[in-house]
C-alpha cells in the first residue's frame, strides 16, 4: 500500500471533502486502506464514522446492510443518512452518464457540507470519468501500486512460508521484478512460479506477468529477448557503460546516492549493432524490454495521438523497472519542425510530451533510442539532460569483425579451429555487423547447395559478392561521422572515423575527413540548445 496515497486520502477525509474519486483496479486493497483510515480517525473523535460499501449487485454492505441497488436511490440514502460515515461506491463510473445521477452527486456535495455529521463518498473505479459538472467538486486520487517495501514483505512472507532459504540480495531481485504489479497479481505470480519450478521462485516467471499487461495496452510490444549480451561483437565502451549500470535500479544504489539512469541515444551506421544492443540489455539486466512503435501512437482522431503517448508512458511506468526501446527514432519524429503546417501540430505535441517526460521522469524506465540519420532528429532531443549519454556506433574494426565472425560461427555450431578468422575479417573490410552475418548465411546456402560444409573460402567468396553499405553510402556516412566527432561518444572507444581512415572500404587511399560541417547538418548547430 502506497504511504503517499493513504496519507492523501486521510488528509482529504480529515478536511471533510464530500466527494473523492479513487482511480484504482485494486478494490480490496483500497478498501482495506480506507478501513484503516476510518479506525485511526475514530480514535480521535467521540462521533465514530461507519464504513459502508455499495455495489449494483449487493446494495449496501459493511457496518450496515441495505438492499438498495438503484444508484439514484443509493445517493438519496447517502443524503438521508444521519450518522457520520464513509461511503464507498464501487464501479460507479457507468452511471455518471445519467444527468439525474450527476445532479444528485452535486446535491450530495452541497448537503454533506451543510450536514452536522461528517460524511464522505468515495467513487472507487479503475476508470476516471468525471463529468464536466463535477470537475470542481470532486477530488481525484490515483491510488498507487504497491511500493517496494510492500512487495518485499510479500516476497519475504512467501519465502518464509515455503522455507525457500533465499538471502536478502535474492529477495531484492524478486522484489524488483515484481514492481509494477498489483498486490493480487504479485501474489498470484509468486504462487505460479512455485508451481512451475517445483518450489522455487524464478525472475522470468514474474516478468511474464508483466507481458500480459503490455499486451493489453496495444501501444507497446513486449519484446522477448533471445539475444545474449555476449552476442554483441565489439562496442567495448558501450558494453562496459551498460554493465556498470546493471545494478543501478536497486534500493542499494538509491541508498548509496546514485540517481536513476535515464537512458542512452545510439546514433550510427545501419546494421552495426544498435538494435541488437537494445535487445541484449533486457537479458543482461533481467528487465522487461518494451518496444514503442511511434507509428502506432499517431491516430486519425483529433486528440487521440496525444492520449496514446500518455497511455504508452503510463503503461511503461506501470511495469517499471523496465527498458523502453524506440527504434529508428528519427522516422517517428522527423516532422516536428513542419508539424504546424502538415498535421495541425499533432507531431509537435506528441514529441513535446515525450521529451518532457524524458527530462522529468522519476520512475525506473530506462530509454534506449536508436537513430540512423541524425539530420532528421529534432535539435531539442539532443540537449544534455534528455539522455545520460549519446553513443556513436561506427563500422567494426578488424578485431571486432573477428569477434562477430566468431559469434556467428558458434551460433551455427561450427568449430572455430577450422576457419581463418584473419582472412575472413580482411575479406569483410568495410562491412557492418549485419553484412558479416549475411555473408555467413549466404556461404551456408552455397555450401548446402554444393553438398559441402562451411569453409573460410566459401565465406570469402560470399564477402566478395556483397557491396557494403560503407561503399554505397560513403558520402552520407562521412557526414554522420563528422557530426559525431564533437557531439557523441565512441561506442567502441576508438576515435570516430578511425575505421574509415585505417581500412577504407574501397581498398584505396584513406579519404581525409571534410573540414567543414555539411550544409544539411548546419541547422543542428544553429538550432540546438
Amino acid at each position: 500500500m502506497s504511504v503517499d496515497s493513504r496519507t492523501e486520502l486521510k488528509h482529504l477525509v480529515r478536511a471533510e471533502y464530500p466527494l473523492i474519486c479513487i482511480n484504482s483496479s485494486e478494490e480490496e486493497r483500497v478498501e482495506s486502506a480506507l478501513n484503516a483510515i476510518r479506525d485511526e480517525l475514530n480514535l480521535r473523535t467521540d462521533a465514530p464514522r461507519k464504513l459502508l460499501h455499495w455495489s449494483i449487485t449487493e446494495g449496501f454492505t459493511g457496518d450496515e446492510e441495505h438492499d438498495l441497488r438503484d444508484p439514484i436511490k443509493a445517493l438519496e440514502f447517502l443524503i438521508r443518512y444521519e450518522d457520520s460515515a464513509l461511503f464507498v461506491l464501487r464501479d460507479f463510473h457507468p452511471y455518471l452518464k445519467d444527468p439525474v445521477v450527476v445532479r444528485r452527486l452535486r446535491d450530495c456535495h452541497r448537503l454533506f457540507k451543510e450536514a452536522k455529521r461528517r460524511k464522505t463518498a468515495f467513487l472507487l473505479s479503475p476508470v476516471v470519468k468525471v463529468p464536466t459538472e463535477l470537475e470542481k467538486e470532486v477530488a481525484v486520487v490515483d491510488f498507487a501500486l504497491p511500493n517496494r517495501a510492500e512487495l518485499r514483505q510479500l516476497v519475504t512472507q512467501c519465502c518464509v512460508a515455503y522455507d525457500l532459504g533465499y538471502d536478502d540480495l535474492q529477495i531484492d531481485v524478486f522484489t524488483e521484478a515484481a514492481l509494477g504489479l498489483t498486490y493480487e497479481e504479485a501474489s498470484n505470480v509468486l504462487a505460479k512460479s512455485l508451481i512451475q519450478h517445483k518450489g522455487k521462485l524464478e525472475v522470468e516467471t514474474i516478468l511474464s506477468e508483466k507481458k500480459a499487461i503490455i499486451r493489453k495496452s496495444g501501444l507497446l510490444e513486449y519484446y522477448e529477448t533471445r539475444e545474449k549480451f555476449g552476442d554483441v561483437g565489439g562496442l567495448t565502451v558501450l558494453k562496459e557503460w551498460l554493465v556498470k549500470r546493471q545494478g543501478a535500479f536497486t534500493q542499494r544504489a538509491r541508498d548509496f546516492g546514485l540517481p536513476l539512469p535515464k537512458g542512452i541515444l545510439l546514433i550510427g551506421i545501419p546494421g552495426c549493432g544498435k538494435s541488437l544492443t537494445a535487445k541484449a540489455v533486457g537479458a543482461l539486466w533481467q528487465m522487461p524490454l518494451l518496444r514503442l512503435d511511434v507509428g502506432k501512437v499517431f491516430s486519425g482522431l483529433v486528440g487521440s495521438s496525444e492520449e496514446n503517448i500518455r497511455k504508452a508512458i503510463q503503461t511503461a511506468e506501470a511495469v517499471a523497472p523496465a527498458i523502453l526501446w524506440l527504434d529508428e527514432l528519427e522516422k517517428g519524429f522527423s516532422g516536428v519542425q513542419s508539424s504546424g503546417q502538415s498535421d495541425a501540430g499533432t507531431t509537435a505535441r506528441v514529441f513535446g510530451s515525450f521529451i518532457t517526460w524524458l527530462q522529468e521522469k522519476s520512475t525506473p524506465v530506462f530509454v534506449i533510442a536508436t537513430a540512423n540519420d541524425v539530420s532528421m532528429l529534432p535539435p531539442e532531443l539532443l540537449r544534455k539532460g534528455r539522455f545520460d549519454e549519446i553513443f556513436f556506433v561506427d563500422m567494426p574494426t578488424e578485431q571486432e569483425r573477428k569477434d562477430i565472425f566468431t559469434i556467428h560461427l558458434q551460433k551455427k555450431k561450427r568449430p572455430l579451429e577450422r576457419f581463418d578468422l584473419g582472412r575472413m575479417a580482411s575479406a569483410a573490410k568495410g562491412f557492418s555487423g549485419a553484412e558479416i552475418e549475411q555473408a555467413v548465411v549466404s556461404a551456408l546456402y552455397d555450401a548446402f547447395f554444393d553438398g559441402a560444409d562451411l569453409s573460410t573460402e566459401s565465406v570469402e567468396k560470399a564477402c566478395g559478392e556483397i557491396i557494403p553499405l560503407g561503399l554505397t553510402m560513403k558520402e552520407k556516412i562521412d557526414d554522420l561521422r563528422e557530426w559525431a566527432r564533437s557531439r557523441a561518444r565512441s561506442a567502441s572507444g576508438l576515435p570516430i572515423g578511425a575505421v574509415a581512415e585505417e581500412e577504407p572500404a574501397d581498398g584505396g587511399a584513406p579519404t581525409p575527413a571534410p573540414s567543414k560541417v555539411p550544409s544539411r547538418l548546419r541547422k543542428l548547430e544553429i538550432e540546438g540548445d
